[in-house]
Formats: C-alpha cells, sequence, structure tokens
C-alpha cells in the first residue's frame, strides 16, 4: 500500500506525507525519509518503496507542502524558505511519532543533502528516533548540540562534495567524538548527490551519481537499520 496520509505534529497542526506499507504490515519498524532540496518527487518516493521492498514502514513528511522545484534556483528558494527547526521539530518528529503510534514498535530518520541536515537535527530534537542515517548534508554546525544526540547516527560524505565540504564534516566527527555519541561516518571519493539516480541529468557540474558508492552506501545503511530497528 502506497499513497499520501495527513499526520499529527507535535504542537497539534496537521502535516502530510507519502507513506508505504510494506507486506509485513503495520508491526514493520519504521523509517522517516527525508527529500533532497527538489522537494517530495518521483525520486524520493522511489526511495521509500525501496525500504518498504526491504520490510519497513517508509513515510516522506511533505516539507514543502506539495511544492516541487524542476531547476536548482528554483529548489534553493523553496529551501531557504524552511523552517527547519519546525521541520525537525514538527513535521519529522511528529512523522516518528506518527509510525510509533500506528505500529512501529522501532523507528529512524534517514534523508540527502537538505534531508541529511534535518536528519542531523533531529538526531538532536526527535528523542522519538532510534536511529539516523545522514547522507551528504549538514546544517550549521552551532545548530548540532552533540550531547543530546542519543540514538546512532550513520554519516554517508562525498569528499568531492562543493555544497557541503568536508571540513565540515571533519569538525562534526571531533564534536560527536567529544560527546561519546554512538555514530560510524564514511567518505566516498565521489561528488554531492552521489545516491541519486538523477543527478546526472540536473545538468549541474557539482552533482555526480556514482553507482558503486551508492551501493556500498545503501548496503551499510541497511546493515544500520537492520541492527538498530529489529
Amino acid at each position: 500500500m502506497s499513497g499520501m496520509i495527513s499526520y499529527a505534529r507535535p504542537d497539534g497542526k496537521a502535516s502530510s506525507g507519502y507513506m508505504v506499507e510494506p507486506a509485513q504490515g503495520s508491526k514493520a519498524p519504521g523509517v522517516v525519509v527525508i527529500q533532497e532540496w527538489w522537494g517530495l518527487d518521483a525520486q524520493i518516493k522511489a526511495v521509500a518503496e525501496r525500504l518498504a521492498a526491504q520490510g519497513y514502514r517508509a513515510l516522506v513528511p511533505d516539507l514543502y507542502r506539495g511544492k516541487l522545484a524542476l531547476e536548482a534556483n528554483e529548489a534553493e528558494h523553496l529551501m531557504n524558505g524552511l523552517d527547519f527547526a519546525d521541520a525537525a521539530g514538527q513535521d519529522i518528529r511528529g512523522a516518528v511519532q506518527y509510525l510509533k503510534a500506528t505500529g512501529s514498535a522501532r523507528a529512524g530518520v534517514m534523508g540527502y543533502c537538505m534531508g541529511g541536515a534535518l536528519t542531523l537535527l533531529a538526531s538532536v530534537f526527535v528523542p522519538e528516533s532510534d536511529a539516523n542515517a545522514t547522507w551528504y548534508g549538514y546544517p550549521p554546525l552551532e545548530y548540532v548540540d552533540a550531547s543530546k544526540i542519543r540514538a546512532p547516527l550513520l554519516g554517508h560524505w562525498a569528499t568531492q562534495d562543493q555544497f557541503f565540504a568536508i571540513a565540515g564534516v571533519d569538525t562534526l566527527e571531533q564534536r560527536l567524538k567529544a560527546a561519546n555519541v554512538d555514530y560510524a561516518f564514511y567518505r566516498y571519493d565521489a561528488k554531492h548527490a552521489f545516491a541519486n539516480e538523477e543527478s546526472d541529468s540536473r545538468n549541474l557540474p557539482p552533482l555526480g551519481y556514482n553507482p558503486e558508492a551508492a551501493k556500498l552506501a545503501w548496503d551499510r545503511t541497511m546493515a544500520f537499520l537492520q541492527e538498530n530497528l529489529r
């Protein structure tokens, strides 16, 4: 089963998202999937469907409230208009709470690019999440209070990333170590958005699909989710 659903945020307001139920049903563990800056498009829906095929309930919050970007300038405009604190603490937290309230004993968060940055914020602001996996994205590091991170954290980073410099990853890692966070970071000789099959078609030189890195990162993520959500 797949389609749009509505769910409540902690503040009582309504949010919506794309939900995919696996064959195992509503008792399966859950994963909240966070979009890149393009919005809730077919590519990120396919990620949710891929997770469902692996036995996870997947929910992609519609952070842009129905809007989609086809060009980078549109995506940047939508991303800049997003309240990241509200998205993490309300839309994403509400999605995790929804998965748990409707059957999943355990649930985590996974996101790409902008969604990767939001996943890191969720590791701080969503205490209900049992595991968080970020793909090549981090917020301004002053917003990441590592002392509040309780769930295991997985990170996939591109050494050739022109949007999220690898030096920032090094700084983040130092903070996580100092706070004794349970984390594992992997670095790939790849460009930003290396796991997105549509990256090359965007005609943006900083982006590049790398199928080998994408497969390795996916396999590592499946092992991480298996360990922490099942």
